[in-house]
């Protein structure tokens, strides 16, 4: 029993966390002893750690084994990883055919994240036909989820009139909730429409909260439209984008 006890100790998502920090390799040792008695929450994490190399030796090959067996008993995360697995090509060949499908399991058990990724594949038409209706359709049921991310994409298909007709009050609604949620995309969709409106302290605030959430792809692209602006009241922003960027390229090891 005790046994037991100490497995759904470690399956639980809080206390998984604390688990991972205090004592990785223990963790993996029971996920695995979990994900072997056919227990598909252990699956799917043990797939996660041998993704990332946490506790245990990074293997994306297995990673993507264990994400197969998972998803096979039902587990929607598990369907939404091995879907990344099969677009990335991490651990085997890129399907993005077989990718969309497993996207699509996952967005129709009802997961944010699987919504968000079947969305992307269909808006851009990798794996499927481009269908921008059926996109924005399951953009906003993540959306209306709590998904970040697909909030920020919901804001600008009405801001750019994109399957549905413009719409720019709209839009700042989604981008603000967006920003709200953590992210940088949003938070600097938000701020550029809050720039247009006149609304300087406001946009501010938010292109700050994006320099320090974003990644070196993001940030570059952003700065620059920051430098194309050429907004004297924003100079000292653009020059914080430019640093960061230089920053993460040194400590990426990437040419400027």
């Amino acid at each position: 029993m005790s046994h037991i006890l100490q497995r759904r100790e470690i399956l639980d998502a809080e206390q998984l966390a604390r688990n991972l920090a205090d004592d990785p390799r223990q963790v993996t040792r029971w996920l695995l002893v979990a994900a072997e008695a056919g227990e598909a929450e252990a699956q799917a994490l043990l797939g996660q750690a041998l993704l990332d190399g946490r506790g245990i030796a990074r293997d994306p090959a297995l990673a993507r084994t264990w994400f197969a067996i998972a998803a096979g008993r039902g587990h929607a995360m598990a369907d939404n990883m091995l879907g990344r697995c099969l677009e990335h090509g991490w651990g085997g060949a890129v399907d993005l055919a077989a990718a969309a499908r497993h996207y699509r399991a996952a967005a129709e058990r009802g997961l944010d994240w699987g919504m968000y990724n079947y969305a992307n594949l269909l808006a851009t038409g990798r794996g499927l036909a481009t269908d921008e209706t059926r996109a924005l359709a399951w953009y906003r049921r993540a959306a209306e989820l709590g998904h970040a991310k697909s909030m920020n994409l919901v804001g600008r298909y009405h801001e750019e009139g994109r399957v549905v007709p413009a719409d720019a009050q709209t839009a700042l609604v989604w981008y603000r909730r967006s920003a709200e949620a953590g992210d940088f995309r949003g938070q600097f969709s938000y701020a550029t429409v809050l720039l247009g409106l006149g609304r300087l302290d406001e946009a501010r605030h938010w292109l700050l909260a994006a320099l320090q959430l974003g990644h070196l792809k993001f940030l570059r692209k952003a700065g620059e439209e920051l430098q194309r602006a050429a907004l004297v009241p924003l100079a000292d922003i653009a020059a914080a984008y430019a640093q960061r960027c230089a920053e993460l390229e040194a400590a990426e090891g990437v040419p400027a």
